[in-house]
């Protein structure tokens, strides 16, 4: 019997269903009803038409209305609505929303791809808010960059850090405008935890973005020219972005008398069933199954819309398929870092109850001795009793899509943290190292399980610390000079075994490095000689990277505790002499470091060095260093992942 499917949306579920359906039979009738004018775009790349990364409109235009039918055989009606559903005598009412009219058409099998539309909370002063903006498709586009181009506009606000506000932040800025980002949370970037955030915290003011964490918009004033803050901060800005999550389309659902979540998406089952049979639902709009956990949840991306609008076609076809749920897989461009996430993170399984354990580890994106090389931070989540992985983040200039990915892969192969020790993946100095970041992650992970090492976080350290336990820094004296955990007692890793007499066998002995990696070492020499001891997961670089450097006390500070004297840099120097050049890029702790010491030691008062890193979360805090030594930073540069300073030393 001839099939007659309608779709309500487009773009990534609809569409790619009705390509689906078309593949399956060519007698099938498909109707696909879209409101807006374009039925497929590449909604991920609508920031970058706005910053003008992407220049030519037409490439977001994935499939023309002219292009889908005919290739598809399909009655595309867009600039059209679907107003009801009819579930009993299966039909629906649809309006063309260029003429008015209003007609039925019956259907067979109905497909819901309505979406999610952005939030925006009824502030006060929002809807005499002149350039206020949200993005969700091509019109919202066209406003934006139609405004931007027209008014050149020098201030922007974001209201939201997830990925659309991230995004836009960082097009804003290549447009040249003076950015702020406001987020309600402590942190951008909800998929990941907060000393993964951290990292990129400081890379947006690095940029030159204005961070506001957990402050929230208040109103606006001046037809949206000022914005007050929830602590009576106020600021003037030409436009602002909110992007501060979605909620689905459900009215169509609602109406209609279909089940809806808690949070609002419609209920679907492991067939994208609705609570009508006759009625599937695919997208943003749905609830989906947390793959991991198993509990409800909204997890609008692309990827997953694209896979259920596959299902969902060859079950309305006969088939009986299966969605497995949703892993969250997400990855975003910040500046010049890459940050990604697969499956659940600490934040999820605490809420959940779910007992687990983490590794942070910071090894580079490919061999250090070849060019380009560059650090990435990589956390992995795991069941601390069966090795079964929760999920994994990284954030890095390269390289952190690609372990995410293997990870990604690793949790619907069900493999365990064991496992990614033996997983075979290419190698060659361009790409990777003999032991890949995942394998190393891995190693660690297991070294846990099987009791070899005993570690404590970065968020307990202190308070270990602060309550008599004994900490040792096992880095060179000089790494120190760049920061150090308070209350730590420094005794270099090469000299541990000479001073075993110094530390008392009746405690805890905690250990801490750069990364971790020499603090494992430390670790397994004093577990050999019968000490208790834990290694301070991901080491001096994971905690710094939430709580800054110590050595920053050295500056004069306000009664508020801010610094009044910034480190000396004067940047912009015509031209510069360089007397030596210090090449530590793609080096591993503690070589930049040492090498930038020798360097320095090595020219006379005056002179200057060019220092070349791929490492930049090592030298943090040179700026800092440099001022407690009396050292001028002239100038930075930075190009792709290397990263350049001329030092003078005094």
């Amino acid at each position: 019997m001839k099939q007659k499917v309608i779709i309500v949306g487009g773009v990534a579920g609809g569409a790619t269903a009705a390509a689906r359906l078309r593949r399956i039979s060519e007698d099938a009738e498909v109707i696909m009803v879209e409101r807006g004018e374009h039925i497929s775009f590449a909604n991920c790349g609508l920031p970058y038409y706005i910053g003008e990364t992407i220049k030519d409109r037409s490439k977001l235009l994935v499939q023309t209305v002219e292009g889908m039918s005919e290739r598809f055989k399909l009655g595309i009606r867009n600039l059209s609505e679907v107003m009801s559903i009819n579930p009993v005598a299966k039909t629906v009412s649809i309006k063309n929303l260029q003429t008015g009219e209003v007609y039925d058409e019956t259907y067979d099998k109905l497909l819901l791809s309505p979406g999610a539309k952005p939030i925006v909370p009824p502030i006060p002063g929002l809807n005499e808010n002149e350039t206020l903006f949200t993005l969700r498709n091509i019109p919202d586009t066209d406003k934006i960059k139609n405004y931007v181009d027209q008014q050149n506009p020098q201030k922007a606000v974001v209201v939201g850090g997830g990925f659309i506000g991230i995004e836009m932040a960082e097009n804003l800025v290549d447009r040249g405008m003076e950015v702020t980002l406001v987020e309600m949370a402590n942190q951008i970037m909800a998929p990941i935890d907060f000393e993964m955030a951290s990292i990129l915290h400081n890379h947006l003011k690095d940029k030159g973005v204005n961070l506001i964490l957990e402050k929230a918009v208040q109103s606006f004033a001046d037809k949206g020219k000022k914005v007050i803050l929830s602590d009576g901060t106020e600021f003037t800005t030409d436009m602002t972005i909110f992007s501060i999550g979605v909620r689905p389309e459900n009215e169509l659902a609602k109406n209609a008398g279909l089940e809806l979540g808690e949070r609002g998406g419609i209920v679907v089952n492991e067939y994208l069933q609705t609570s009508n049979h006759d009625i599937y639902a695919v997208g943003d709009a749905i609830e989906v199954v947390d793959y991991i956990n198993g509990q409800k949840a909204m997890i609008p991306l692309a990827g997953p819309a694209n896979r259920q609008g596959r299902i969902a076609a060859n079950n309305m076809m006969g088939k009986q398929e299966k969605y497995q749920g949703t892993l969250g897989t997400s990855i975003a461009k910040v500046f010049d870092f890459t940050v990604a996430a697969t499956g659940n993170n600490e934040k999820t399984l605490k809420r959940l109850g779910v007992p687990y354990e983490v590794v942070h580890i910071h090894p580079n994106s490919h061999a250090g001795y070849y060019p380009g090389a560059a650090p990435i931070a990589l956390k992995l989540v795991f069941d601390q009793v069966t090795g079964k992985i929760f999920g994994a983040q990284a954030v890095g200039m390269d390289g952190a899509d690609k372990r995410i990915d293997v990870i990604a892969t690793a949790i619907k192969g069900g493999l365990t943290v064991e496992d990614l020790t033996n997983l075979e993946l290419s190698y060659a100095p361009p790409f990777s190292s003999a032991k890949d970041p995942v394998n190393m992650a891995g190693y660690v992970a297991t070294n846990l399980l099987d009791g070899e090492l005993a570690h404590v976080q970065w968020h307990e350290i202190d308070q270990i610390v602060s309550e008599g336990g004994v900490l040792i820094d096992v880095r060179e004296p000089v790494e120190r000079e760049f920061g150090y955990i308070d209350g730590s007692i420094n005794i270099p890793l090469n000299e541990l075994r000479d001073r075993l007499e110094e530390l008392p066998k009746d405690k805890t002995i905690h250990v801490s490095c750069q990364v971790g990696l020499r603090g494992y070492l430390a670790t397994r020499i004093l577990k050999n000689h019968g000490f208790n001891v834990k290694n301070v997961d991901g080491g001096w670089k994971t905690y710094s990277g939430v709580f800054g450097s110590n050595i920053k006390q050295a500056f004069d500070t306000n009664d508020r505790g801010e610094v009044e004297s910034e480190p000396k840099v004067e940047e912009n120097m015509t031209e510069i002499k360089v007397a030596k050049v210090v090449d530590v890029a793609g080096l591993t702790c503690p070589m930049p470091i040492i090498k930038l010491k020798k360097g320095i030691d090595s020219v006379e008062s005056g002179q200057v060095i060019e220092l070349q890193a791929t490492d930049k979360g090592a030298l943090n805090d040179l700026p800092a260093w440099a001022n407690n030594a009396g050292h001028t930073i002239l100038n930075t540069e930075n190009e792709g992942s290397l990263i350049k300073f001329w030092v003078q030393k005094n």
